[in-house]
């Protein structure tokens, strides 16, 4: 880190269209003159136009009330006796600050990295796919956001990797179990939104495809999501549940990681069904058929809980469900009151 540390001195004018001038500039400019350099070769040396320099030399006149340079025609300039002693006052003053100097600039810059530092902690948050949580996420300074399936995100929060962990679940007996375990270890739960998820299709549905029984065959190309996801777990319910075996769907096997990966490899015909959102079915255009609802949940450590960023970021994911369609906002416990 280059930074040097150096004392200053200025003088000071009220005087209307004039500025500070720095005296250890002009010292320098005097230490030349006496020097036996003329004014016009000074000025040039400092980095300012004859005129300028003049102007600076005669406005600290004014203001300290003593000449500085002696002006003899035919003869130049030659300091004053108070434009010696402000040269060699500057001069000491330099010199008697070097002896402070180390301890100056290793406050200064200690301080600065303790600074650096403390911009640089991110908050992080683990959390199931979802626009909202990631557009909310984005707008918070110190959230770090890592996309990671519901059930990863509690563990990372639970073995203390992450400081928030978003989960969704569309079963109030699994809901339950995940409060119960979760509270046990001193985490609390915030209810954010309610959303719709169910099988994303061609615009269209032209192949008519109403429930997950109708993935079984070869016909329909289907995309699964990532084990450990909470929506692949949400399929394999709604599977057992109508006595679907997984082995007879085609792409079953092939898995994406996010709502919207799913959605663009429908778009590009890679595919013909996926599980996610409405939300994302409607941002792309396609088709959607319902299936079941679900609460995301915000989880954390009681200490994480009274840092402002958590409130920030519960209130921007409310407020952005209560405006998505395929979403609603849930700010109260007993809205859920089954869930937990």
């Amino acid at each position: 880190m280059q930074i040097e540390v150096r004392p200053t001195l200025i003088v000071k004018t009220k005087a209307e269209g004039k500025t500070s001038v720095d005296l250890i500039w002009l010292a320098q400019l005097l230490k030349d003159i006496g020097g036996g350099s003329s004014l016009v070769i000074a000025s040039k040396k400092s980095g300012t136009s004859y005129r300028g320099a003049w102007g600076k030399l005669n406005q600290v006149e004014d203001e300290l009330g003593m000449p500085l340079i002696v002006r003899t025609k035919g003869h130049g300039s030659k300091l004053t006796e108070f434009g010696t002693f402000l040269i060699q006052f500057i001069e000491d003053m330099q010199a008697g600050y070097l002896k402070y100097d180390a301890q100056y600039h290793d406050l200064l810059v200690k301080e600065i990295q303790k600074i650096q530092k403390s911009e640089r902690i991110r908050w992080k948050f683990f959390s199931s796919s979802d626009s909202i949580i990631q557009k909310a996420a984005g707008e918070i300074k110190g959230v770090e956001l890592k996309i990671a399936g519901s059930g990863e995100s509690l563990e990372k929060l639970l073995n203390n990797e992450a400081h928030i962990a978003g989960y969704h679940v569309s079963d109030p007996g699994s809901s339950k179990a995940i409060y119960q375990r979760l509270s046990k270890n001193n985490i609390e739960i915030y209810p954010v939104m309610k959303r719709i998820q169910g099988l994303i299709v061609k615009k269209g549905n032209p192949l008519h495809i109403r429930s997950v029984e109708d993935l079984m065959g070869k016909r329909i190309r289907f995309i699964n999501r990532q084990i450990g996801s909470g929506t692949r777990l949400l399929l394999d319910q709604l599977l057992m549940e109508e006595g679907v075996d997984p082995l007879e769907i085609n792409g079953y096997l092939h898995e994406e990681f996010t709502h919207s990966a799913v959605a663009n490899a429908i778009l590009a015909g890679k595919a013909d069904v996926g599980l996610g959102v409405k939300n994302i079915a409607i941002e792309n255009g396609l088709g959607f058929v319902p299936l079941r609802d679900e609460i995301f949940f915000i989880a954390m450590h009681k200490e994480m809980a009274a840092q402002s960023v958590s409130s920030k970021l519960i209130r921007k994911i409310r407020s952005s469900s209560g405006e998505t369609p395929g979403y609603k906002a849930v700010s109260l416990n007993r809205q859920i009151q089954e869930w937990l």
